[in-house]
């Protein structure tokens, strides 16, 4: 009897949890579209930067190593 109770309570506490996420997610303040939009530029601006910033320093290490090994 006691395995069926901690059973009933375990899918219990996991419909609850679900119901609590459902609230949450209807107090968030979703981007508009204009926001959305900005904030997708601003990622591929950065991750472009990164990209080429870390292309060059690469570049430079590798043709530094290269003149001291030769």
């Amino acid at each position: 009897m006691a395995f069926l109770a901690k059973m009933k309570q375990g899918f219990g506490s996991t419909f609850s949890f679900f119901a609590d996420c459902w609230s949450e997610l209807r107090k968030v303040k979703w981007p508009t579209r204009k926001e959305m939009i900005s904030y997708t530029l601003v990622v591929l601006f950065t991750v472009a930067f990164v990209t080429v910033y870390f292309y060059v320093l690469d570049l430079g290490i590798s043709e530094l190593l290269r003149l001291v090994f030769q």
